[in-house]
């Protein structure tokens, strides 16, 4: 029998898992919520038993959808987001909250309450600053700890195990503590081209009690993704997950670099692996790219050496805000409570009844022409990429009183095309550093959409590709399973043979000076608020 493979993914609002064949096909796929809770503003907590349930649940109706034994899964890879998890010394929950409530346990990767400590340490002048794009960002972890240690130092106290929450879930299934040069380097310091912590920066920014014991509480056995786990799953775990003891277990990454994995080495897709970028478009949006040489981009974290895949060095970029952007400005516009019981009586979310709209609508005119006037910066939660601004704010310009279906659908197109030209600034910047792209794969969920593909691509003036897989994220986390087991040697490998190539979709010709000329008033319209947010 083929061996399949199971991957798992962890975002912000839920856990899913999904089992591939070595083929990249997939046999299922099942999902649970995930719960998140917000007691005060800027923060966001989540629940590391709760996400451990959900997990469960999600793998044992996989297996029940694909009508699979436990036995025909050969290996398991976990993705997550770079949210925070804390535990104490027997791998117990502490509280990350003024309520002294264990079960929040993490500090969700959108958490923004360490914005103080952020700049504080940017102001350390650090050399680790280098390879975090030139400034730490208060979703990374270290200034989310040093908050722990100064507004809730007992949690810093009972604390023993500080992990990335795809470390915290391979960590659950097998027990290792091992984290992974993916989760350590882009988001926790660690420089993987040294093999090394800069116990410097820790004593500088008032952390020096991580450093102890080999910086154990952090992590002091680090290695790649995919890597196998000794001894796979714990039997506990394979119990509650409806698997085998002792099944293959990958060393996992950040839920965004799966997708890269994912994606970015599909059979059928032109030119070499350094010229293609990887875009995550979900809630938020990530870009990767890898290089052969270190490539220092302004804005743009990284560089980070293998972090994503052997031998070659990793920028991160993105959007804090794309998916969660669209979603919140369609519902700014009045229209909006009547286009929600219009969606809800077709079965359809708001912004998918929006897309079907638009595509009668731009089946007769441009989206440039149909947008004329109207200009959206959609940095509602910052700028991630390349200003690395969190005090970024969203700017609309050229908006009326109009309140109806057609004012909305326009507002809907031109909140899209603000994503592609925040897309286009990060493509800007990497070029700037001699880093050419010559084409985007996409993934998540608006991906799926080819309407939203051709905004982007006719917004950011470069080709969209997109791999057949409707899950590339969970099929890249399959794929650290995949190499976890030994059947396929290496993640190239898994990445060449399990994924291929779908569509690609190219910028419209008769708009790129349209599109050009609408670019640079997005630019003008950002530098502007740049200027005036004081005052």
């Amino acid at each position: 029998m083929m061996p399949c493979f199971i991957g798992i993914d962890v975002g912000t609002g839920s856990a899913r898992a999904g089992i591939f064949d070595a083929h990249g096909n997939s046999l299922a796929a099942a999902s649970r919520p995930i719960r998140t809770w917000r007691p005060e503003p800027l923060h966001a907590e989540q629940s590391s038993r709760d996400i451990w349930q959900a997990v469960c649940e999600a793998v044992k109706e996989s297996l029940q959808i694909a009508g699979l034994a436990a036995e025909a899964i050969a290996g398991i890879g976990f993705d997550a987001t770079c949210s925070l998890v804390v535990l104490d010394g027997e791998g117990r929950p502490v509280a990350v909250n003024s309520d002294g409530d264990d079960d929040r346990n993490i500090i969700l990767w959108m958490d923004q309450r360490a914005q103080d400590e952020a700049e504080e340490i940017n102001g350390s002048g650090s050399g680790v600053l280098d390879y975090v794009g030139g400034r730490i960002s208060p979703e990374m972890e270290t200034p989310k700890i040093l908050w722990l240690s100064r507004h809730l130092p007992q949690t810093l106290d009972r604390a023993r195990h500080f992990l990335d929450l795809a470390d915290f879930l391979t960590f659950r299934a097998t027990g290792s503590l091992t984290r992974s040069t993916c989760t350590l380097t882009c988001k926790w310091t660690y420089l993987a081209h040294e093999k090394r912590w800069d116990r410097d920066y820790f004593e500088t920014i008032g952390l020096g009690v991580l450093a102890g014991n080999d910086f154990a509480r952090i992590g002091s056995s680090v290695t790649a993704p995919g890597t196998p786990l000794a001894n796979g799953l714990t039997e506990a775990a394979a119990a509650e997950l409806g698997l085998i003891p002792g099944t293959a277990v990958g060393v996992g990454m950040i839920d965004a670099h799966a997708g890269a994995i994912g994606t970015l080495g599909a059979e059928g897709l032109a030119g070499d692996i350094g010229a293609r970028l990887a875009y995550v478009f979900g809630t938020s949006a990530c870009t990767l790219n890898v290089t052969a040489e270190p490539a220092f981009v302004p804005g743009v974290w990284g560089p980070y050496f293998e972090a994503l895949l052997p031998g070659l060095w990793l920028n991160e970029g993105g959007q804090s805000a794309a998916g969660a952007a669209i979603d919140h400005l369609v519902l700014c516009h009045p229209f909006a409570p009547a286009a929600q019981l219009m969606s809800a009586e077709a079965g359809l979310s708001l912004t998918q009844w929006l897309e079907s709209r638009a595509q009668g609508v731009l089946a007769e005119i441009s989206s440039a022409e149909w947008v004329r006037g109207m200009h959206i910066v959609p940095e509602f939660i910052g700028n991630r990429a390349p200003f690395a601004d969190p005090s970024a704010r969203a700017i609309m310009a050229g908006l009326g009183m109009e309140a109806d279906e057609a004012s909305l659908v326009r507002l809907y197109i031109a909140g899209v095309l603000s994503i592609g030209y925040g897309l286009r600034q990060i493509l800007e910047a990497l070029a700037g550093k001699g880093v050419t792209i010559d084409s985007v794969v996409i993934s998540g969920g608006a991906a799926r959409s080819r309407l939203v593909r051709r905004l982007l691509a006719d917004a950011a003036n470069i080709d969209i590709g997109t791999v057949r897989t409707d899950e590339p994220v969970l099929l890249g986390a399959a794929m650290l399973g995949a190499m976890a087991s030994g059947h396929a040697p290496s993640l190239q490998v898994a990445m060449k043979t399990m994924s291929r190539v779908d569509e690609i979709v190219s910028p419209s010709e008769p708009d790129r000076a349209a599109h050009a000329r609408r670019f640079q008033s997005f630019s003008r319209l950002q530098a502007a608020y740049r200027d005036m947010r004081d005052h």
